[in-house]
């Protein structure tokens, strides 16, 4: 019994010391990004692709499982045809993330324009933001052989907080301190200070400045703020 509790504590300080060599590695195996950045965490495992074209404020905090890329050219080469050529799409894209982002574990953010997400925004696990789409105008060939379309910056403004599995798709701008519910689709941009749900997401509250609290937005709102959004997705299509 005794030797028994002597292993235990033994085991426990041994695992103690496993993640703190585990935490070292994972800082020290740290890429050069675009920027230098003060005190950032990005857990592992994690992939980041192209972190030159990745720029970082300080404080931030990624959880493990990340996969940031910020593309150059598609196809890349893992997703080339091995016995046929492709003409490559080119692009000059940007990541950036702002001061004290954090991130629970699970972020995908790939960028063939622009994505920006700003200060103080918190993301749950399981996210996926992309701001272009892999083709599909052409039924007879692999989807993943296809042009990358319907490319447009993404834009998640300052304070909001994004809830698990979440999907971002292109050319949404996500406004001010604004809150997306857990496994929404967002299609179309949300306003500042509104609470959004739903696939395709759709805003069912906003905040009331004069009596300082979350009112929900009536069907003919809610209709009218993805009208513009339903047009404008009609017309790239």
């Amino acid at each position: 019994m005794i030797l028994e509790k002597i292993a235990r504590k033994l085991i426990i300080k041994l695992g103690v010391q496993i993640q703190k060599v585990h935490n070292s590695v994972a800082q020290a195996s740290l890429p050069e990004f675009g920027n230098n950045p003060n005190n950032l965490r990005i857990d592992l495992p994690r992939r980041i692709i192209n972190p030159e074209k990745i720029f970082l404020g300080n404080n931030v905090s990624i959880g493990p499982g990340s996969f940031l890329i910020a593309m150059r050219h598609y196809p890349t080469v893992s997703m080339q045809h091995p016995d046929k050529q492709q003409s490559l799409q080119r692009f000059n894209s940007r990541i950036t993330i702002g001061n004290r982002v954090t991130s629970t574990g699970g972020l995908q953010v790939a960028a063939q324009d622009e994505i920006t997400i700003e200060d103080d925004v918190m993301l749950a696990s399981n996210i996926l933001v992309n701001d272009g789409l892999h083709g599909y105008e052409n039924t007879n060939k692999p989807y993943k052989y296809q042009k990358i379309c319907r490319i447009a910056p993404i834009s998640i403004r300052r304070g909001c907080w994004i809830g698990q599995n979440v999907v971002i798709l292109p050319g949404v701008t996500i406004g001010e301190l604004s809150i997306i519910g857990a496994n929404s689709v967002v299609t179309g941009s949300v306003p500042d200070r509104c609470i959004a749900v739903g696939n395709p997401a759709k805003v069912i509250k906003r905040w009331d400045e004069p009596t300082q609290r979350w009112v929900f937005v009536r069907p003919l709102e809610r209709k009218d703020t993805t009208l513009n959004e339903t047009v404008r997705r009609k017309e790239t299509l």
